[in-house]
């Protein structure tokens, strides 16, 4: 969170952007001393690397930030997606030839940025919108600003610990303890 952000919010805007600023602190801390080909490094059974898992929370915190200012339009349409719409989605969990972990790092701190000057600016949490057609989601439900921000730090907090156990099975490395 900017200091500029940080004080112009007030209660439950400050809540939730706090508890988002320290679990994405916990997500770039498994990073830390890294080089890009660590950061790559699958240390699990999982196709999962730590650049990857941050090139996929910021992918996912880009795109429902959007989706608060614009709804359902600039959502993708899970439900007609092809399997070589699924295949390139599948790149935001991996570091591709050329990415670089300082480059990923800094789209990611941008991407904060952003989100936290729409919810320090947002006039409403309750304003919705109804949600993408996708396979997880009710026919017709619909989300709140508020219900969108919860997933966010959801999915941030998830992906932190992910990113802890490859951390911790790359080098011994923990976030915490």
């Amino acid at each position: 969170m900017t200091e500029t952000t940080q004080n112009t919010v007030t209660d439950e805007r400050s809540d939730l952007l706090e508890t988002l600023a320290k679990h994405r602190q916990f997500l770039r801390f498994t990073t830390q001393d890294l080089t890009d080909e660590q950061a790559g490094q699958r240390t699990t059974a999982s196709e999962l690397c730590l650049g990857g898992l941050i090139k996929h929370v910021t992918s996912t915190e880009r795109n429902w930030a959007n989706f608060i200012q614009k709804g359902t339009s600039v959502m993708p349409d899970f439900a007609s997606m092809t399997e070589e719409d699924f295949a390139r989605r599948a790149d935001d969990f991996r570091m591709l030839p050329g990415d670089t972990l300082e480059a990923v790092l800094a789209e990611y701190a941008e991407v904060a940025r952003r989100t936290d000057e729409l919810v320090a600016a947002l006039p409403d949490f309750n304003a919705s919108h109804p949600l993408p057609k996708a396979p997880w989601f009710e026919p017709g439900a619909r989300w709140s600003a508020r219900r969108v921000l919860l997933h966010i730090i959801a999915e941030t907090a998830q992906h932190a610990g992910h990113a802890d156990i490859i951390r911790e099975s790359l080098d011994g490395q923990k976030s915490m303890g």
